[in-house]
């Protein structure tokens, strides 16, 4: 008579997979091993600092009393974020992207079935890293701006008024712009495609709003995320015309777009396949 087979024993769960801190570190590894990172960082930083120079050397050529009376020194220095924010973007997207595209994401979510744990670690290491840099560059940026206007008698000191808003502002902004551009690429998946969404935000759609009636702009403008953000800084050589909100009013928007975008990628990155 043959024994009937006892059924193995199953073993016990392990852990649910390494801490935060853990799936934190191997993004950073990720990132700081990519040559295009410190590239990205690097364009943003320059397009930050020297076309904000280049853009405050022009308005100070064709200073007039009213051009004088209405100039922000310490904002306008930060009109380079103009460029800085689309290298900013970039990058974010190919955070995500980047794994998508060559398939590394696979292993990445086998080592780490904690989806959205990932997704968070990825926006924590991103935000941080397009933050410090943000504010190195936002403030090199002011500093040749005022190294400028200095010279036709305009002096802005950095415990002024509204001038260190201005400059962490401008880096706050990046960093969130970017975050959005991250949960764009989580949420599209697709390189091309998000970075498509993302310029259509940043430049196409205050262009569409441009077309309408005043009174319309008016409304509607304060509102884009690019805008909404830009209230942060100040009135910069690309401040849209019209009423903006206040400062951390219009960042709350940005960030309140941005958080939207993260809630929807968070939910699809658990539905749909690596």
């Amino acid at each position: 008579m043959t024994q009937a087979a006892v059924p193995a024993r199953a073993e016990a769960p392990g852990p649910r997979g390494p801490l935060f801190a853990g799936i934190a570190l191997a993004e950073w590894t990720k990132l700081r091993t990519l040559r295009s990172s410190y590239w990205t960082l690097l364009a943003a930083a320059a397009a930050m600092a020297g076309f904000g120079a280049l853009l405050c050397a022009a308005y100070a050529r064709h200073l007039t009393p009213a051009s004088r009376a209405a100039l922000d020194p310490a904002a306008y220095s930060e009109s380079g974020f103009f460029l800085a924010q689309l290298a900013i973007g970039v990058l974010g997207v190919l955070t995500v992207t980047g794994e998508y595209a060559t398939g590394s994401i696979r292993s990445t979510l086998t080592a780490t079935p904690q989806r959205v744990t990932v997704l968070a670690a990825k926006a924590a290491v991103f935000t941080t890293i397009a933050f410090l840099t943000g504010l190195a560059a936002s403030l090199a940026a002011y500093f040749l701006g005022q190294a400028i206007f200095a010279g036709k008698g305009i002096q802005e000191h950095l415990g002024g008024p509204g001038t260190l808003r201005a400059v962490l502002g401008a880096a706050l902004y990046l960093a969130m712009l970017g975050l959005l551009a991250l949960g764009l690429g989580a949420l599209i998946r697709r390189t091309a495609g998000a970075l498509a969404v993302l310029i259509a935000v940043l430049i196409f759609l205050p262009v569409s709003v441009g077309a309408l009636p005043a009174a319309w702009q008016n409304h509607v403008n304060p509102y884009l995320p690019s805008a909404a953000g830009q209230a942060l800084i100040g009135p910069t050589k690309f401040t849209p015309p019209g009423h903006l909100l206040s400062p951390w009013t219009g960042f709350a928007v940005l960030c309140g777009y941005t958080a939207a975008v993260l809630i929807a990628a968070a939910v699809t990155i658990n539905r749909r396949d690596a």
